[in-house]
């Protein structure tokens, strides 16, 4: 087991999912307090699901695509949101 890639990946999870829409449409569903456990087990499952899917995606990436191409294209994939981001905030 790769304990420090088991670290990274839970806080970079963790503080992704701090806060976003997912969370609160979660929070909004317990709130209604009918059955909490109800909410956290399918918000639980979801959460698998996609993270399962995310990771199988990626090792059929990993397995097509070079590591360089796949790098040089997720840097040009930043630069171009960035870019995207800042016009469209001075807008």
């Amino acid at each position: 087991m790769d304990w420090k890639l088991l670290l990274t990946t839970f806080a970079s999870v963790f503080l992704a999912e701090l806060g976003d829409k997912t969370q609160l449409a979660t929070l909004g569903l317990a709130a209604e307090g009918r059955s909490p456990l109800a909410v956290f087990l399918g918000s639980s499952l979801a959460l698998c699901t996609t993270s399962l899917m995310a990771v199988l995606m990626g090792g059929f990436i990993a397995r097509h695509v070079a590591p360089e191409t796949l790098s040089r294209g997720a840097g040009v994939l930043f630069i171009v949101l960035g870019i995207w981001t800042l016009a469209k905030g001075s807008g």
